[in-house]
């Protein structure tokens, strides 16, 4: 298995990038939201120590070939994916810390910032190239730019228009979740396993190995949790929310 020398600055400087817009829509929200400055960076701090420490440790894990898959063992990916979207999903729903953080983060944010999903493409640059199988770069990386592409359209629709535009959110949420559900699946039963169905001639081994593995150990619950944070700002409005 050959990994395209692209590949690594690539995800690297991508990730990267999308933890730096996280923390300054962060920022701007309680600042927009009149936060004290001291709460302000208290809050701001804590997320980047959780995102920079969350990452690095994806990081470490990937290089020590934690996820690699192999036909004759169980996956072990599943833990880098579920165990965050549990831990912050419950976080999210549970903590009336994160809902005063929420609610102080305009929705439009929190949806637009996904325009990063459109970086998907790169499973059908690897699928174009004989890297990955298509049962999965297709759902996968065409979903995902779709989600990308649509998510500064539908974050501008409800900033111009919150309670005509909400449905349309919703909807753009659970195409997003749909994606994910799809990528995800369809990546394990491509890789090499003992559950492996597809993809035999050409399995999906580059999915578990550094750097593309911190797609799905690391973007995909950073994404479903940017989805959760987006619903469930949408079902307890709030007088801030209703006032962006």
């Amino acid at each position: 298995m050959t990994i395209p020398t692209y590949l690594p600055y690539y995800v690297l400087t991508g990730s990267v990038g999308i933890i730096a817009a996280i923390l300054f829509g962060l920022h701007n929200g309680l600042v927009k939201a009149n936060w004290p400055a001291h709460s302000r960076r208290s809050v701001v701090r804590t997320t980047a120590i959780v995102l920079i420490g969350w990452f690095a440790l994806a990081i470490v894990f990937a290089v020590l070939e934690a996820y690699h898959a192999e036909a004759d063992h169980i996956p072990t990916i599943q833990y880098g994916i579920f165990v965050p979207i549990l831990i912050g999903g419950f976080l999210v729903l549970r903590s009336p810390s994160v809902k005063q953080v929420i609610d102080a983060v305009p929705q439009q944010w929190i949806v637009g910032v996904q325009v990063y999903r459109a970086l998907g493409v790169i499973f059908l640059i690897l699928y174009a190239t004989d890297r990955l199988p298509g049962l999965f770069a297709w759902p996968a990386g065409l979903g995902d730019v779709l989600v990308g592409v649509l998510a500064p359209v539908v974050a501008l629709a409800y900033a111009r228009a919150p309670h005509v535009n909400a449905d349309l959110v919703s909807l753009w949420n659970i195409f997003g979740l749909v994606d994910l559900v799809v990528a995800v699946s369809t990546g394990v039963l491509t890789s090499p396993s003992p559950v492996q169905l597809f993809a035999f001639d050409q399995p999906n081994e580059l999915i578990t190995v550094f750097p593309l593995v911190l797609i799905p150990v690391f973007l995909v619950p950073v994404s479903v949790l940017l989805h959760l944070i987006s619903l469930t700002k949408l079902n307890e409005p709030s007088p801030q929310s209703q006032s962006e």
